[in-house]
């Protein structure tokens, strides 16, 4: 019996490959001269994660997700991070009696076992690690150490100039290259520590003695480093030839993209410039542009709220609204909806501000103030463009809501975002831009509300009863188990890791557009909706802290009636 055989076995008993398509799998792998695990994971059949106990069975080995150990960096002195990389371990203690616990991603990697006892002379026991947790865990100590040195180096040049101001001997070069090679290295490696991080947002900070570098991780700043103001100028050059920007224009506010390749991936940012009192600040914007595999799962959807969705996208007109603040997911949640309705057989057109995510088949305009690009303007060429499906960015005027609620009444799919607290405040924002009663109870279709609340971290979260205060908040009376944060070094001790959304959805019937047309003050809208089947906010929310995802803190911060 061969290795695919046998992998694929453990597969089906684990329940992530339906038997009858063993056969077909096989064959496809034989073919193409592949291995089973690369093909499934080519074709998003199985992850990196939930194959891993079965995997891990198969080669009798323990197995863990690399978040749940406790490295020990120092080990790292005795191997470099290109041979780690190039053989997917890491080596993670060492015991009493001198074995070193390796974390491998390879188990039948016989050249990197090789390699490992030939070159490092010691014993060594191995556990099972996804491969991709490996290459982020060694990219984020490798950007550490990269950024850590070239803070260090320029330190070193502001030490430089006093000595020279003082009458003392200097290594600065004539033509500034040891001030500038710095430079380009620590904006490089300021960019490149944010992706293992996960950070969403890079902030580039001008005070009066020094510059701070903020990252935002999962919606909360965090300073990673700060170097001194002596060296900005030749920072903002850098940042400034990188996105295309005006290097001698400072007064006012710029936009900019970056493209890079990081790791074999693709990433947009988008830097913002703005003027302050002691320099410019620079927003740099993280944008994944191969990685946009969301399921309606990966967003937080439960069963029961995928039914409505179904509901909503089933329909061959109308307009579908994503509301919620800044910074929720909303786009995201847009695109993951736009992925399922793009057919060979439907013209799908979007105007966006900017344009996030490019996905192939659908046609995306680029708003473009300066030009007279406005949404409105874009809407109006766009329905003579022969559309099924549109996608507006956002609606934020009265002309852009008028054309939309008029494309959805007119025979096409619209979906947009606005700015509301909830689902059937969208509805009084709508009649506040001057759309008719009767206009939007013909034209909408549902309406999502949506929030972004942290996961606690897995590896240090603490499960303990509720007590008198946490009864009360959560409007119980009994005690019962939840999971609350306390922080560690995989989630550099904030106690979160990563983020999911919580919705609350809205589908408007006969007796939800009665309510529209006859008593639409907010009250009576939520009252109906409510008895309609729609969960707030605030409940679904509370469903995550019962399970264990998130905690009662984040219930409280939702910010919600």
């Amino acid at each position: 019996m061969n290795i695919n055989k046998e992998l694929l076995q453990f597969y089906t008993y684990k329940k992530l490959i339906k038997r009858k398509k063993a056969p077909e799998i096989l064959q496809e792998c034989k073919a193409r001269k592949s291995n089973v695990r690369d093909y499934l994971l080519a074709k998003e059949m199985i992850t990196e994660i939930n194959e891993l106990e079965a995997r891990a069975a198969y080669y009798c080995m323990p197995c863990v997700e690399i978040d749940m150990l406790d490295i020990d960096d120092t080990l790292f002195e005795k191997f470099t991070y290109d041979f780690m990389k190039k053989h997917k371990i890491i080596p993670v203690c060492e015991d009493k009696n001198g074995v070193i616990l390796i974390a491998c991603g390879k188990p039948l990697n016989c050249h990197a076992l090789s390699a490992l006892s030939t070159q490092f002379f010691a014993k060594y026991d191995f556990i099972l690690v996804p491969p991709v947790q490996i290459d982020r865990y060694i990219d984020s100590i490798s950007a550490m150490e990269n950024t850590k040195s070239a803070i260090y180096d320029l330190n070193a040049e502001k030490t430089d100039k006093v000595i020279q101001s003082l009458g003392g001997e200097t290594t600065v070069s004539s033509d500034n290259e040891v001030i500038n090679n710095p430079a380009v290295r620590l904006v490089d490696s300021i960019i490149k520590e944010a992706i293992p991080f996960r950070a969403s947002d890079i902030h580039i900070e001008p005070f009066e003695y020094k510059v701070k570098v903020r990252y935002r991780v999962d919606g909360d700043l965090q300073e990673r480093a700060e170097f001194p103001i002596e060296a900005y100028s030749a920072i903002c050059a850098r940042l400034k030839i990188m996105s295309g920007l005006n290097i001698a224009e400072r007064r006012v506010p710029q936009d900019g993209r970056i493209n890079m390749n990081i790791g074999g991936k693709e990433y947009d940012f988008r830097v913002s410039t703005l003027p302050t009192v002691f320099g410019e600040k620079f927003v740099i914007r993280i944008l994944d542009k191969t990685s946009f595999q969301f399921t309606r799962a990966d967003l937080g959807f439960t069963p029961e709220e995928n039914k409505v969705v179904d509901k909503m996208l089933a329909r061959p007109h109308g307009i579908i609204l994503l509301t919620g603040p800044t910074g929720c997911g909303k786009s995201t949640t847009l695109y993951s909806f736009l992925k399922e309705v793009n057919h060979p057989d439907v013209n799908i057109v979007t105007v966006e501000d900017p344009v996030e995510y490019s996905m192939a088949g659908i046609n995306q305009t680029q708003v473009n103030a300066k030009a007279n690009m406005t949404f409105a303007a874009a809407l109006r060429s766009i329905l003579r463009q022969d559309p099924d499906i549109i996608m507006i960015g956002e609606i934020r005027d009265e002309e852009t809501a008028e054309i939309a609620v008029r494309s959805a009444i007119t025979g096409h799919l619209v979906f947009s975002t606005l700015h509301t607290n909830d689902a059937p405040g969208a509805i009084t924002r709508l009649e506040d831009m001057k759309v008719k009663d009767y206009l939007v109870a013909d034209a909408l279709v549902g309406v999502i509300a949506q929030r972004l609340v942290k996961r606690i971290c897995p590896a240090c979260r603490k499960r303990g009863k509720t007590n008198t205060r946490e009864m009360e908040l959560l409007g119980i009376d009994e005690p019962i188990v939840i999971s609350r944060p306390q922080g560690c070094q995989f989630c550099n001790n904030t106690g979160y890791k990563g983020r999911i959304a919580v919705h609350e959805l809205m589908y408007v019937n006969d007796k939800m557009r009665n309510a529209i047309l006859t008593d639409n003050n907010l009250e009576n809208l939520r009252k109906v909706a409510a008895e309609n089947g729609m969960t707030p906010l605030w409940t679904s929310c509370r469903e995550l802290v019962y399970k264990g995802v998130t905690s009662i803190h984040e219930l409280m911060s939702l910010n919600v009636e």
